[in-house]
């Protein structure tokens, strides 16, 4: 089944481009040339991923990031825009943005992070009950169920829901305890990569399993200066 993309893009030439080689590479796409209508077409449609720009009218693609990871944790989202500045990265992951390429850009780089989100994305939903199994981890009094992106505290009965990528982060840690975690080797295994910026954002997302596990003063995510982290939680 192809793959369908929500293009974003304000300037209809360079819309049109990347719609026309997204096409030619078997992509059903939706070329939406602001936000507003974007967001119609978002609450109408199923997608495989979301590529925005970020200056836009009627919306902003930050703000429409965010009104999409309301509606859709899952969704890969990945801005396309000529705004380069540290700050408007950073910005751009803390909204829930999965990736960040700026203009110009490279249609094969695209093309190629393209391919690696949906495969992802696909292989997430198609989990058989053999392997859900393995995805429940027992954390001190929490309990971390990957495949529902839900952690109980056992002790109160509550429970949070997580992001996807908060969920990819935590089931890393699950699956490396009590270990040092060098900061390039989380990127690689949850984000695929090692950046300046992505590394910024799994900041932000280290601060949030912080606050998830504050109940449970025994499980501990140290940040190791200058190396990484390490998941302290209690031995069975």
């Amino acid at each position: 089944m192809k793959a369908r993309i929500l293009l974003v893009e304000d300037d209809e030439n360079v819309g049109a481009v990347t719609k026309k080689r997204l096409e030619e590479q078997g992509y059903e796409v939706f070329h939406c040339t602001d936000g507003q209508m974007a967001w119609d077409q978002f609450v109408m449609r199923n997608f495989d991923i979301c590529l925005l720009d970020v200056v836009m009218p009627k919306k902003d693609g930050f703000t429409l990031a965010q009104q999409i990871r309301k509606k859709n944790d899952l969704i890969p989202i990945l801005f396309i825009t000529s705004k380069s500045m540290d700050e408007d990265k950073i910005t751009g992951f803390k909204t829930g943005a999965d990736d960040y390429i700026t203009k110009p850009f490279s249609m094969t780089e695209l093309l190629m992070r393209i391919e690696v989100f949906i495969k992802r994305t696909r292989s997430n939903s198609t989990v058989q009950p053999a392997v859900e199994k393995r995805n429940r981890y027992t954390v001190g009094k929490f309990v971390f169920d990957y495949g529902e992106l839900r952690l109980t505290f056992a002790a109160a009965s509550t429970s949070s829901t997580l992001t996807q990528k908060e969920a990819d982060l935590l089931k890393f840690l699950c699956e490396n305890p009590n270990k040092t975690l060098k900061r390039e080797e989380i990127l690689y295994h949850v984000w695929g990569k090692d950046d300046y910026f992505l590394g910024r954002s799994m900041d932000v997302f280290i601060t949030k399993l912080r606050k998830h596990f504050k109940p449970d003063p025994e499980i501990k995510l140290e940040t190791l200066h200058g190396v990484g982290f390490r998941f302290n939680v209690p031995q069975n």
